[in-house]
């Protein structure tokens, strides 16, 4: 009887370890499947650092030409990799604020205080398919309330509208989520108050929680014309007039702000009634996007708008013959400003460097009529010139221009701001200097009057000047912000004429990023470009993941996700799509052509 129980015992035993045995299998395979689907996610997501090293998608640092990968996509590759570093360190060390304090691992609220970081980057995640990210951001954004507690806090209307509200609209535009156009508008309504001034030009900043504005009676082009794309595409979005009213009444004030004799929207307005306060004029800090919006708001609302369209073309008609200057020693073309008393300045500043994307997009996307009908004031030396192939030159004469500031640099990037050397005078009129104003457009004079030969003056630089033996500029300003305006206007040349070289300019400015800029947890400021592995600011911009990082990887990609005919970027990098207008809303909102 005994060794019969044993028996049936050891049979009982040798069936579970069967099952055992079994389990055992089916968990190591379950197990080894899910790693192994976690791994190919990851690599969609382009999260290659938690891969072994002995995998390929580790070993990518170095371009492998016998991959099969296409060399471009693989820098997008790049850059992605780049925006998560960024990204990931800001959500470990700083979310919910503002922007990250990379050298210190800290935070700072300069923007209310809502997170901007996370607000600028959802399209950015959603273009380079950071689902989880993108998810992730979206559960923020629907807990944030927009009221500042502390009573003498006060945010920025401009850099809220174009970073938090175009981040929002941008973000839905693409995704179809409505959690992002329901936060949209209640941000938007939270500014309400700011626009209550006679003029319909905003004051400057505003207490979301009292609802109490302030600021001078006096603000600058880009902050107090700066709204319309973005209020424009909320109220197609929504069908709610009051966001429209504000832009009809913006557009109403410049166009009378610009009479017969005066070209050029001004650096600086009135709130009261929108006059100049002065007679300066600048496309640099202050004034930038105030023209910038002249022509994407034209281009948003599927060129309707005449009236933003006209004030485009005399401003930058202007700009042409007047703001434009050639260097004395390599006659690099830059943009500068004037002054209240009509001295040029002779400074070119690294925010100037959206001008060549911007008239590149205009030549791009703006139908023939545009250039040939444009006003001209009369015996404007203009009237000799193919408008839209005068345009493309100074667009692509700039662009190189902002390019040199970057390859002249030790470190590969480009200062905030260089004075260039003013022309040389002469007093003698016989001189051969007593022609040479350094006006761009008196060089082009020359040069039409001389046959048209080569290439038209400031166009076609090509060499850099590292050791400064030729350089007609000092570093006024030698900081770099991880500021995106020289990568955007590449990402325009390139998107408008396919010269590859843009292309690899933008790859090489990417590398100095990474040499210079990067460091444990995200990105940092540099002191000064004029040496490599210089001290570092300790900051990391929402906008660099915004616009450097976006318009780098969209540079790259090979992939067109954001066409030029389809797509608007606001000011902060945030596509949003072309409209028509319904007639519905042209009756309901008074619109007119």
């Amino acid at each position: 009887m005994f060794p019969a129980v044993i028996l049936r015992s050891l049979r009982s035993l040798k069936v579970s370890m069967r099952r055992v045995l079994l389990l055992s299998i089916v968990a190591l395979v379950l197990f080894s499947a899910y790693h192994i689907s976690s791994i190919s996610s990851l690599s969609s997501l382009g999260l290659h650092w938690n891969v072994s090293k002995n995998t390929p998608e580790q070993n990518d640092d170095v371009y492998n030409a016998n991959s099969g990968v296409d060399i471009w996509d693989w820098r997008a590759k790049r850059v992605r990799r780049a925006f998560v570093h960024a990204y990931s360190n800001y959500k470990q060390y700083a979310s919910p604020h503002d922007e990250l304090l990379p050298l210190s691992k800290g935070r700072r609220d300069q923007f209310g205080g809502f997170g901007v970081t996370v607000f600028d980057s959802l399209d950015t995640m959603y273009l380079m398919g950071l689902e989880k990210e993108f998810k992730e951001a979206v559960s923020v954004v629907r807990q944030t309330r927009f009221e500042i507690m502390e009573q003498y806090t006060r945010i920025s209307v401009f850099e809220t509208i174009i970073r938090h509200l175009g981040g929002l609209l941008s973000a839905h535009s693409l995704s179809d989520d409505s959690v992002l156009l329901q936060k949209a508008e209640e941000l938007a309504d939270s500014l309400e108050p700011a626009f209550e001034t006679f003029s319909g030009l905003p004051w400057s900043s505003i207490n979301t929680a009292t609802r109490d504005p302030s600021g001078g009676y006096i603000g600058s082009l880009s902050e107090v014309a700066s709204f319309q794309v973005e209020l424009a595409y909320l109220a197609h979005k929504t069908g709610k007039k009051r966001y429209y009213k504000r832009v009809a009444k913006l557009l109403k004030t410049l166009a009378k702000t610009v009479p017969s004799h005066y070209e050029m929207l001004p650096t600086h307005l009135s709130l009261l009634n929108g006059f100049p306060t002065e007679h300066g004029f600048s496309v640099g800090g202050g004034a930038d996007s105030g023209h910038e919006y002249l022509l994407k708001y034209y281009l948003l609302t599927a060129q309707t708008h005449n009236s933003s369209l006209e004030l485009y073309m005399r401003g930058m008609n202007h700009m042409l013959t007047n703001l434009l200057f050639l260097s004395p020693e390599r006659s690099l073309l830059y943009v500068t400003d004037r002054t209240d008393d009509g001295q040029a300045s002779h400074v070119f500043e690294h925010l100037s460097c959206f001008l060549p994307g911007l008239l590149a997009l205009g030549v791009h996307s703006l139908p023939a009529s545009a250039f040939s009908d444009a006003p001209l004031s009369q015996g404007s030396v203009l009237a000799r010139y193919n408008l839209s192939e005068l345009h493309m030159s100074a667009a692509i004469g700039l662009g190189e221009s902002c390019w040199l500031m970057y390859a002249d640099q030790p470190s590969g990037l480009g200062p905030e701001e260089v004075s260039v050397f003013p022309p040389p005078v002469s007093h003698d009129p016989s001189s051969a200097l007593s022609a040479s104003s350094g006006l761009w457009i008196d060089a082009m004079e020359r040069w039409r009057e001389g046959g048209e030969e080569g290439v038209p003056p400031g166009v076609g630089q090509k060499d850099p000047e590292p050791d400064g033996t030729r350089r007609d500029y000092e570093l006024r300003k030698p900081e770099y912000f991880l500021r995106p305006e020289t990568i955007e206007s590449m990402f325009y040349l390139w998107k408008t004429t396919g010269d590859v070289r843009w292309r690899e300019r933008g790859w090489t400015i990417f590398e100095a990023l990474e040499r210079e800029t990067r460091v444990e947890v995200g990105y940092a400021s540099l002191t000064t470009v004029a040496e490599s592995q210089a001290l570092k600011f300790n900051e990391m911009p929402s906008y660099f993941l915004a616009e450097t990082l976006k318009y780098l990887y969209l540079l790259f990609l090979n992939e067109d996700r954001i066409p030029l005919d389809m797509w608007v970027f606001n000011t902060e990098a945030h596509p949003l799509p072309i409209f028509n207008w319904t007639a519905w809303e042209k009756d309901m909102f008074g619109i007119k052509r």
